[in-house]
C-alpha cells in the first residue's frame, strides 16, 4: 500500500500469504513466457527489470491507439479455482504517471463489462508497485468499490470497476491495458501470480465512520478532537480569508475589464477563451462538486462492519435513515447512516447546517475556489457570496435508445415529441429556484450520457447500432433514421449496395436489425450523420427550453464522458460552453484538439485523485501515491487546464470523502474529498489549492495560445 500508514495497516489486518500460497504464472526469466502473450498495439521484449524489480521483466511499449494491451491467452482455459487474487508487479520508467488497467476474462465474449473482472489505477513516475486484482470475491459483494488491505508486501488491492462474478474454473485471458495514450509509453511487468486471500470486513468502521484498523495523521480519536479542530480552523480562516487580487465574484480584479452585462458570459480575449463576471472581469471557474452534507451508507445486512452505531432515540440517531432502489451491491434497501452529517452535528451542534454552510463558504473563499459546482446542496443557490452552477437532469416517460455503453441508463430519444415536455418539466423547478440571480454562472443539463458505445472508432456509432435494433413502430429515433436513409438512397437496393447488406425492403429495415461491425465507408458515413442529427435534436431542444426559462444564464452542456466527435460538434452548435468530465493525471492538449478546431470554450465538470495513506480503501478513478502526491497532481492538472486556450475552468469531484463502506446507491468509497468524513480538511490539498489558485490568472494570461 502507499505510504507508511497503509504499511502499518497491512500489518494490523492484512492476510499473511506464504510462498506456498502463491502460484507464479509468468516471471519472464525464460523466453518461453512470451509464447502466450498476444500483442494488441504494443511492442514487447524481455529486459533487465527496472526499479525495485529484479531479474528479467517484460517491457511493454503501448502505442497510441484506442485500447493498446498485452493479453495472455492460454491454448486451453486456465483453472484458477481456489485463487483469491491476481498479483502483478509493475515498474513505471517514465517521468510522468501512467493510467492503466488489468482485466481477467472468463469467456471469449468479454467486452470490458461482461464476462470479465476489470480495475484501473495510476502508477506514479519511477514507481514500483504490486497491484492485486481480487478474483474469488468482488468488493461489491460487500457493497463497496474498494476493500481493506488484503495481502502482504504492500500490494495495492484494486477496486473493481464492474460487478461480474468470475468463473474461476474457466479463465480464458488476462491483460494489462492503457486507454488512448498520446504517445508510446513503456511499463515493466513482472511476477504475475495467483495468491490466496479474502476480504477482512468485520469491525472495520469506528464510531466516527473511519477505518478502525490503523492510525494516520488527522485521524479523529474523540469528540474533543472535533471541537479543537474547529477552533484551530477558525484561526486559519481569519488569517487567510480570501486570495489577493479577486473581486467579489472571484474574478481577476486587476486584470483586463470587458463589457459588464450583469450576468456571466463567455468571451475570447487575447487568443484565449474566458468566462466574464457580471462586473466584466475575467474569470476562470475553479469549482467544487458535491458541496453537501454527505451520502448515506447501508447498515442493513452489514452490521458486523460497524463497531458502534447511535442508540435508537439518541440525538445522533437522526442520521439513521432508510433507502431503497438503485443500489448495485448486495443490499437493495434497508437502514443507512450518514457519518459525515453525524460528525457535523458533533462538531457544530444540533443546528449544524447553517454553521457548516457558513464555514464551507468561508473555506471556499480561503482556498481559492470561486464556484459551487454540480450536485451541490440547493441551499447554496442564491447564496450571494460564491458563484454557482445549476444542476438539472432530464427525466420523463419519453422514449430512449441504447448505445451499447449505457452505464447510467439509455440515451434520450430527442425525436420523441414528448421529449420537449420532459425537458421543460425537468428544468422548471431548478430555474424557478435560481430565478434571475446574477451569481449563477449557468446550467449543466444531464450528465455522462450514453453518447458512445463499443466497437468502431471508440464506439462513435453506438447510437446508430442501438437505434437499428429498435422497432420503428415504437421508436421515433428509428423512424428518423430510416427516413434519413430513404431520402438519401431512395431505393433499398442502393442502400444494400452501399452497406453490403441484403434488406428486402424499407419495411424490413424498420423492424429490429442487429448489425455487426465492421461497417463499409458508406455505412460509417450514414451512422455519423444520424448520430449528429440525434445530437443536434437533443441539444437544440434543451437550449430552446433553457433559454426560454433562464435567458440570462449560460448553457454549460451535458458533461461528456463517453462520446464521439459527432456529438461534440453538435454540442458546439448549441451550447455556450462544452463540458467534459476528464479523469486523467492531466489534460493532454492534443486529446482535446477538437475544442480548438471548433473554437469553443470548454469546461471540466469532474476530475479527482485519491490515495490510500489516510485510512481509505479506494483511490477513486485516478490514483496518487499519497496526500503529498495528490496535492502535486492537483497543481499539475490545474496547470494543464489553465494553459489550454479553450478551457475556462475545472471542477473537483468532490468536497468530502465518500463513506468508507460505500455510498448507498453504487458503493463508491473513494478518497476524493478536500475534507474527510469527520469534516477535517486535508492540509496538503488546501495548501496546493491556495498556491495554484493564487497563480491561476497569471498562468492563464501568460500562457501561449
Amino acid at each position: 500500500m502507499y505510504g507508511w500508514g497503509l504499511s502499518l495497516m497491512c500489518l494490523l489486518i492484512g492476510i499473511s500469504v506464504s510462498a506456498a500460497a502463491q502460484q507464479v504464472l509468468f516471471d519472464f526469466e525464460k523466453e518461453e513466457h512470451l509464447k502466450e502473450a498476444v500483442r494488441n498495439e504494443v511492442q514487447i521484449q524481455r529486459v533487465p527489470a527496472g526499479g525495485k524489480l529484479s531479474g528479467q521483466a517484460l517491457q511493454v511499449e503501448f502505442q497510441p491507439a484506442e485500447w493498446p494491451n498485452v493479453t495472455f491467452r492460454p491454448a486451453q482455459a486456465w483453472n484458477w479455482t481456489g485463487a483469491g487474487a491476481l498479483a502483478i508487479d509493475i515498474y513505471n520508467p517514465n517521468t510522468e504517471p501512467v493510467w492503466f488497467g488489468i482485466r481477467v476474462d472468463d469467456d471469449p465474449r468479454a467486452d470490458g463489462w461482461n464476462h470479465c473482472r476489470q480495475a484501473t489505477t495510476t502508477i506514479g513516475a519511477g514507481e514500483t508497485q504490486t497491484y492485486v486484482l481480487p478474483l474469488a470475491f468482488n468488493p461489491m459483494d460487500y457493497g463497496m468499490r474498494g476493500l481493506p488491505p488484503l495481502v502482504q508486501g504492500g500490494g495495492i488491492l484494486l477496486g473493481v470497476a464492474n460487478p461480474h462474478r468470475l468463473n474461476l474454473s474457466h479463465i480464458v485471458a488476462f491483460q494489462v491495458f492503457l486507454h488512448r495514450p498520446a504517445k508510446p509509453i513503456k511499463l515493466h511487468i513482472d511476477n504475475i501470480r495467483l495468491i490466496e486471500g479474502s476480504a477482512p470486513v468485520k469491525g472495520i468502521v469506528d464510531r466516527f465512520g473511519q477505518w478502525a484498523g490503523g492510525d494516520w495523521p488527522g485521524k479523529v480519536k474523540d469528540e474533543a478532537d472535533l471541537r479543537r479542530r474547529r477552533q484551530q480552523e477558525e484561526q486559519e480562516l481569519r488569517r487567510f480569508p480570501t486570495l489577493p487580487d479577486r473581486d467579489e465574484y472571484g474574478g481577476w480584479k486587476s486584470g483586463p475589464k470587458l463589457q459588464a452585462t450583469g450576468y456571466f458570459r463567455t468571451a475570447k480575449h487575447d487568443g484565449k477563451w474566458w468566462l466574464v463576471t457580471p462586473a466584466g472581469t475575467l474569470f476562470v471557474s475553479l469549482g467544487m462538486d458535491c458541496v453537501h452534507t454527505g451520502d448515506a451508507t447501508f447498515i442493513t445486512g452489514r452490521e458486523e462492519m460497524f463497531t458502534w452505531l447511535p442508540e435508537e432515540g439518541s440525538p445522533l440517531a437522526r442520521h439513521i435513515g432508510y433507502h431503497s432502489g438503485i443500489h448495485s451491491g448486495p443490499v437493495k434497501e434497508g437502514r443507512t447512516i450518514n457519518w459525515y452529517a453525524l460528525n457535523l452535528q458533533r462538531k457544530y451542534g444540533e443546528n449544524y447546517k447553517p454553521l457548516w454552510m457558513d464555514v464551507t463558504l468561508r473555506r471556499l473563499h480561503s482556498w481559492g475556489f470561486n464556484t459551487i459546482a454540480n450536485w451541490s446542496d440547493w441551499d447554496f443557490y442564491r447564496n450571494g457570496k460564491v458563484p454557482y452552477v445549476g444542476t438539472a437532469h432530464i427525466g420523463g416517460d419519453h422514449a430512449r435508445v441504447a448505445s451499447g455503453n449505457d452505464y447510467w441508463g439509455k440515451m434520450h430519444d430527442p425525436f420523441d415529441p414528448k421529449f420537449e415536455q420532459s425537458v421543460r418539466n425537468s428544468l422548471r423547478a431548478v430555474t424557478q429556484r435560481i430565478g434571475d440571480d446574477p451569481w449563477c454562472i449557468g446550467y449543466f443539463v444531464d450528465n455522462e450520457l450514453s453518447w458512445a458505445g463499443t466497437g468502431e472508432e471508440g464506439g462513435r456509432y453506438g447510437l446508430a447500432y442501438g437505434t437499428l435494433q429498435e422497432d420503428a413502430a415504437n421508436s421515433p429515433a428509428k423512424r428518423a433514421f430510416v427516413q434519413q436513409l430513404r431520402q438519401k438512397y431512395g431505393q433499398i437496393e442502393r442502400l444494400n449496395a452501399a452497406w453490403n447488406s441484403s434488406f428486402a425492403s424499407w419495411e424490413e429495415l424498420e423492424k429490429p436489425q442487429r448489425l455487426q461491425p465492421p461497417s463499409t465507408d458508406a455505412r460509417r458515413q450514414d451512422f455519423a450523420e444520424f448520430v449528429k442529427n440525434l445530437a443536434r435534436q437533443y441539444f437544440r431542444t434543451v437550449r430552446q427550453v433553457l433559454k426560454e426559462l433562464a435567458p440570462n444564464h449560460l448553457y454549460l452542456g451535458c458533461r461528456f464522458a463517453w462520446y464521439g466527435q459527432d456529438a461534440v460538434e453538435a454540442a458546439a452548435e448549441y451550447c455556450d460552453v462544452i463540458s467534459f468530465n476528464i479523469y486523467a493525471p492531466r489534460v493532454e492538449r492534443e486529446r482535446y484538439s477538437i475544442v480548438e478546431r471548433l473554437d469553443k470554450p470548454a469546461i471540466i465538470g469532474e476530475f479527482h485523485f485519491g490515495a490510500l495513506d489516510r485510512g481509505m480503501f479506494h483511490t477513486g478513478l485516478v490514483a496518487a501515491k499519497d496526500q503529498h502526491d495528490r496535492a502535486r497532481m492537483y497543481k499539475d492538472y490545474l496547470t494543464s487546464v489553465l494553459t489550454h486556450p479553450n478551457f475556462v475552468g475545472c471542477h473537483w469531484f468532490q468536497y468530502n470523502d465518500q463513506p468508507l463502506t460505500g455510498r448507498w446507491f453504487d458503493g463508491e468509497n473513494y478518497n476524493i474529498g478536500f475534507v474527510t468524513i469527520t469534516d477535517t480538511p486535508y492540509p496538503e490539498m488546501v495548501q496546493a489549492a491556495r498556491e495554484i489558485h493564487g497563480e491561476a490568472y497569471r498562468i492563464r494570461s501568460s500562457s501561449s495560445r
